[in-house]
């Protein structure tokens, strides 16, 4: 069943701006990068704890993967766990934790089945060893998959990321490894953790919020920006195919006069 039919099927009407964008792959953005917010706002609202938010955004998470590797979306990058989100109660982190472990331990011969290949970005070494383990595991099973390549950011940080980059090159530059005219864009891309991935086409939030939260902030130079104020756990296949027309329809100049042909 294709996405058009099984739109059509759950909500009787396909949107027509949602229909031609399916028809017209040219505007299937490369790579997406999604900022998961509001799981713990999605279950206070509803009188539930916080976890039963994470629970649901996880089978969110689920969905739109799916959507993006049935559509030929090439990339998606999920902001998992921010490094401030450590700040967080312990018990909440806990759980987090270890439902994440068990989601991935269900769902990794599933990733392998859909040529889906796991990687991860930031300080992993941060998490729980066991989580880590499993992380490890499902990356190993998934590597000689292509179809679409997730990238989970996991106790991720951006700046962060870029002080690594800049350490690393300044010791190269310290023992004459490099020179200075060696130092250019794609050369410190090359030393960010995302050095694997194009930068972001397009980039969405959920629950309201309006910033980048300390992600991507290298990589977002270009990129489509995408707010909504549905919580995560209630961005589905439908919202997402609909971000994904509004997308279609913007003209990328990268300041150039004329748009930028996708």
């Amino acid at each position: 069943m294709t996405i058009e039919n099984e739109h059509q099927k759950n909500n009787g009407v396909v949107n027509t701006e949602i229909n031609s964008y399916l028809l017209d792959a040219k505007n299937v953005p490369n790579h997406v990068a999604i900022i998961m917010d509001g799981n713990g706002r999605w279950a206070e609202k509803r009188n539930l704890p916080r976890i039963e938010g994470h629970k649901e955004g996880l089978n969110a998470a689920k969905e739109v993967v799916q959507t993006a590797l049935e559509i030929g979306i090439q990339y998606l990058t999920l902001y998992v766990f921010s490094i401030d989100n450590w700040k967080r109660p312990y018990f909440e982190i806990r759980a987090l934790m270890t439902m994440f472990q068990d989601f991935l331990l269900k769902n990794e011969n599933e990733l392998v089945e859909r040529g889906i290949k796991l990687l991860t970005i930031g300080r992993t070494t941060d998490l729980p060893k066991s989580l880590q383990n499993q992380l490890m595991a499902t990356c190993k099973k998934t590597e000689k998959n292509f179809k679409l390549i997730l990238t989970l950011a996991l106790s991720y940080g951006a700046r962060l990321d870029i002080l690594n980059a800049v350490r690393e090159i300044a010791k190269k530059a310290q023992s004459k490894e490099i020179n200075l005219n060696d130092i250019d864009e794609k050369f410190f891309k090359a030393h960010l953790s995302t050095h694997f991935s194009p930068d972001p086409d397009f980039l969405i939030r959920t629950s309201g919020e309006m910033r980048l939260s300390n992600f991507l902030l290298w990589e977002s130079s270009y990129t489509e920006f995408y707010f909504t104020n549905t919580f995560w756990p209630d961005f589905r296949r439908e919202e997402f195919l609909e971000a994904l027309a509004i997308f279609a329809k913007r003209q990328r100049r990268f300041g150039q006069i004329t748009a930028k042909k996708r």
